[in-house]
C-alpha cells in the first residue's frame, strides 16, 4: 500500500476519530478528519483523496447525502461505516455508489484490511497485454478505467469497474459470488453479505440505461455470468 495514500475520515465521534486517525497514520496513511457532513462535502469538493471513510450518521448532512453529492462529480472510492445489523443502510450505501461497508463496532485492523483492499484495487496496474477488453457491445479499458456500451460511457464506480472486468475476463462462464467478492472487494464473502449482488444490480441498471445488448445473468446456486447479447 502506497505511503502517500490520502484518506478523508468522516466521523462525528471525536474520540473514535482520533484513535482511528492515529492508528491509520501509524500504518503510513495520510489521514485528514472532519466531523460533520457539511465539512465532508466541502472538503471533498476542494481536495482530492484516494479514499473517503464515511460514517452514515452525521450531523448537519448525512453520510448518504454526502455520498450522493460526491458521486455527481467524482468516483473517489468510499467505505461507509454503518450500525451493526442495519442491512438497510448497508445496501442503500452500496446502491448510492459506495465501494464497501464496515459495521460498527469493528476492530481497527479490520478497517485497515478494508482500506488496503480498496486502495490496492484502485491503484492496481492493468495488464499490458490487454489494453481493451471487449465482450459483445461492451468495451473496457482497464488502464484508463473507462467502460463503454456501444458509444455510451458507463459511469461506474471503482468496485463496479473491477467487477465488470472480472466478468469480462470470463465471458460466457459463471463466476461465483465468493470469487467476485475476493477479486473485487479483496475479502471473503461473509454470511448474508449482499455487497456483490448490490454492485451487480447497480451495473445492470447502468447497462440498461445505456441501451447495452450485453447483460449479466444470475446463475442459480453459483454466481453471475456476462452474456454478450
Amino acid at each position: 500500500m502506497s505511503a502517500d495514500a490520502r484518506i478523508l475520515l468522516v466521523e462525528d465521534d471525536r474520540e473514535l476519530c482520533a484513535m482511528l486517525s492515529n492508528f491509520l497514520g501509524e500504518q503510513g496513511l495520510r489521514v485528514e478528519a472532519v466531523h460533520d457532513g457539511e465539512a465532508a462535502a466541502r472538503t471533498l469538493r476542494t481536495r482530492e483523496f484516494d479514499l473517503a471513510i464515511l460514517d452514515v450518521m452525521l450531523p448537519l448532512k448525512s453520510g448518504f447525502e454526502v455520498l450522493v453529492e460526491l458521486r455527481r462529480y467524482s468516483e473517489c472510492p468510499v467505505l461507509i461505516l454503518t450500525a451493526r445489523g442495519d442491512d438497510v443502510d448497508r445496501v442503500r450505501g452500496l446502491e448510492l455508489g459506495a465501494d464497501d461497508y464496515l459495521a460498527k463496532p469493528f476492530n481497527p485492523r479490520e478497517l485497515l484490511a478494508r482500506v488496503r483492499a480498496i486502495l490496492r484495487r484502485a491503484r492496481s496496474p492493468a495488464a499490458a497485454v490487454e489494453a481493451v477488453l471487449a465482450v459483445g457491445d461492451l468495451h473496457l479499458e482497464p488502464a484508463r478505467r473507462l467502460a463503454r456500451a456501444g458509444s455510451a460511457t458507463l459511469p461506474l464506480t471503482s468496485a463496479e469497474l473491477r467487477l465488470l472486468e472480472v466478468l469480462m475476463r470470463n465471458p460466457g462462464r459463471a463466476v461465483s459470488r465468493d470469487k467476485l467478492c475476493e477479486e473485487v472487494l479483496g475479502r471473503r464473502l461473509l454470511p448474508n453479505d449482499r455487497s456483490v449482488d448490490t454492485h451487480v444490480s447497480h451495473i445492470r441498471g447502468k447497462l440498461a440505461q445505456a441501451g447495452a445488448r450485453a447483460s449479466i445473468a444470475s446463475i442459480r446456486g453459483t454466481g453471475y455470468q456476462l452474456v454478450a447479447g
